[in-house]
């Protein structure tokens, strides 16, 4: 459910993912099961959280059109814990070395 004022289209941020980049991460965030309909999608909050990232603001500083920085941060925080950032990073890292045809890391 997209919330007013947020708009993918209109007004993305440098951080903001591109539909290809979403398309490639999705699958890798954590599917729970819910019992009622989410108020933000994970796209909101992953941009929530890559806009606090590159630009090194506050959490609470997050623009208003982004989902609230207590959501962001408390996602964010889940998923560092659960590994799930990491694992994106070394997902994403082994599919640039495996496009540019080096061997992955860690074989000689």
């Amino acid at each position: 459910m997209l919330v007013k004022g947020y708009n993918q289209k209109k007004m993305p941020y440098s951080s903001s993912l591109t539909d290809k980049e979403w398309e490639i991460i999705e699958p890798l965030l954590p599917q729970k099961k819910r019992t009622k309909p989410p108020r933000w999608s994970k796209r909101e909050i992953l941009d929530g959280v890559l806009y606090q990232l590159k630009n090194g603001c506050n959490w609470c500083d997050l623009p208003k059109d982004l989902p609230p920085y207590s959501t962001v941060f408390w996602h964010y925080k889940q998923w560092r814990t659960e590994g799930v950032i990491e694992n994106i990073r070394d997902i994403l890292h082994g599919q640039v070395r495996q496009q540019v045809k080096k061997k992955p890391n860690g074989q000689p």
